[in-house]
């Protein structure tokens, strides 16, 4: 804040500090200008960044042929079974399958009684001989002595492997309440003798009315019986899973798996758009007219030249397959006029379909015993982002580096700037406030002077 000086001491103009000190802060405000651009320049780059880093997230994803390459699965059947797939495992093939019985687990269902939680069956214990030959028995108290109690003792046993339910059958009004055991697993390995009850003193006798036996599914794969514990069948194709969900025997279901030639192009579509994000952000920076602050843009910037042309290498580069050499242009990848890239996705799906080794050697590379594997298209992008993007000497990292740096200088001459001008801001205001008091008292001074009478005589003469 500035000092005031009266007009009729100095003759300075009031504000006098601080008009001196606002004149010191124009370079200033200049060097704050320019950090600005420079900022806007750092967050293209940071744009830039993302973009790069989203391209090479799409590589990633798809970095070798496992993780490129999707099955598809067509049974024409989906009410008798399901059937899935790991690509990673699961090879393309056809197979016929037909679903002889399936799988069951033992169980059994009690008499009936006439309330679930107030009939009362006696206290006792439960006797179960489990599939591995062990003898199980559960104390049955007052406390738990209804179909409710003795589910609820069955299911707090987690050994047993044994689930009860109690379940109104609907057929009988006066004891429509049943108590249902069954093994929590499939297969003739899980078979049990079903527990006696050993209750005594209940208000009605309850034992086990029927009894459903444990059995293995059994299927035919290609004409050949086998039988399996489970309706979830994962031991018949390598990486293949189905799940049995009704039986047809007499009749064969086709399973076909082949690869997903619309998925994989899918994949690629989307990392070509990637690319493409890159390639029209750099088009677009480039864009220079009469009107264009290049201060805050990355028109002609070096980086700009760099990627697009490590970009454009990758695309070009050519990949040895065991059809012989092949670049992304022979599937269906292209530049156009405007620089971006142009994906047909028709032409890149019927070369899938009618060579997919090579092509998936032209997009991941291929393996050999000589020479190990080789690179393709999608490793050398992938080489080309890591290039572009590694701390601390990537492409993209220095240039950011390099702005930030820049900031900091221009900060450091700032808080220089401001420092001097403060300490010039207390030298002028004492200076001032010095000059004030020193013409205050002159001119004290020669008040008191005129202030001084002549004699008489001197004012005749």
């Amino acid at each position: 804040m500035g000092i005031s000086f009266g007009s009729i001491n100095s003759g300075l103009p009031k504000d006098i500090v601080q008009q001196i000190v606002e004149a010191e802060k124009i370079p200033i405000q200049q060097m704050e200008v320019r950090k600005g651009k420079i900022n806007d320049k750092k967050s293209l780059v940071q744009q830039l960044t993302t973009l790069v880093e989203n391209m090479r997230g799409e590589v990633l994803k798809n970095k070798n042929a496992r993780s490129l390459r999707e099955l598809a699965i067509n049974t024409g059947d989906s009410k008798h079974i399901n059937v899935t797939a790991d690509k990673n495992i699961a090879d393309p093939g056809k197979y016929q399958l037909e679903v002889v019985q399936l799988a069951q687990k033992s169980s059994a269902i009690s008499n009936g009684v006439e309330d679930k939680d107030k009939t009362y069956v006696g206290v006792g214990y439960i006797r179960v001989n489990l599939p591995n030959g062990d003898e199980k028995e559960i104390y049955v108290d007052e406390k738990h002595a209804t179909l409710s109690g003795i589910a609820k003792l069955i299911n707090g046993d987690s050994e047993l492997g044994i689930r009860a339910n109690v379940v109104n059958d609907g057929k009988d009004s006066d004891e429509p309440y049943r108590l249902i055991v069954s093994m929590t697993e499939t297969g003739d390995g899980n078979r049990v003798e079903f527990p006696y009850l050993y209750l005594v003193d209940g208000e009605v006798d309850i034992y086990f009315e029927q009894e459903r036996p444990a059995q293995d599914a059994k299927v035919k794969l290609d004409g050949f019986e086998i039988e399996v514990p489970s309706n979830k069948v994962t031991d018949l194709i390598p990486g293949v899973t189905i799940d049995l969900k009704k039986a047809l025997p007499g009749e064969e279901i086709n399973i076909e798996i082949t690869e997903d030639v619309q998925k994989i192009g899918g994949k690629v579509n989307s990392l070509i758009d990637n690319i493409n994000n890159v390639l029209k952000f750099i088009k677009e920076q480039n864009s220079l007219d009469e009107k264009t602050d290049t201060q805050r843009t990355l028109g002609g910037d070096s980086t700009l030249t760099t990627i697009e042309s490590r970009v454009r290498s990758a695309v070009f580069t050519s990949v040895m397959t065991d059809a012989g050499p092949m670049r992304m242009g022979d599937l269906g990848v292209t530049f156009q006029r405007d620089g971006l890239l142009k994906f047909d996705q028709a032409k890149f799906e019927q070369a899938l379909s009618k060579d997919y080794k090579s092509v998936s050697q032209t997009l991941t590379g291929k393996y050999s015993l000589e020479n190990g594997k080789s690179k393709g298209f999608i490793d050398i992008l992938d080489e080309t982002a890591q290039t572009l993007l590694s701390q601390p000497t990537g492409v993209l990292p220095t240039r950011k580096g390099g702005l930030q740096s820049q900031i900091n200088q221009i900060d450091r001459q700032i808080a220089n700037r401001q420092r001097t001008i403060a300490q010039k801001e207390d030298i002028l205001k004492a200076k001032f406030a010095r000059l004030e008091e020193t013409i205050s008292k002159i001119k004290g001074q020669g008040a008191g002077l005129a202030g001084f009478a002549a004699p008489p005589g001197i004012q005749q003469l």
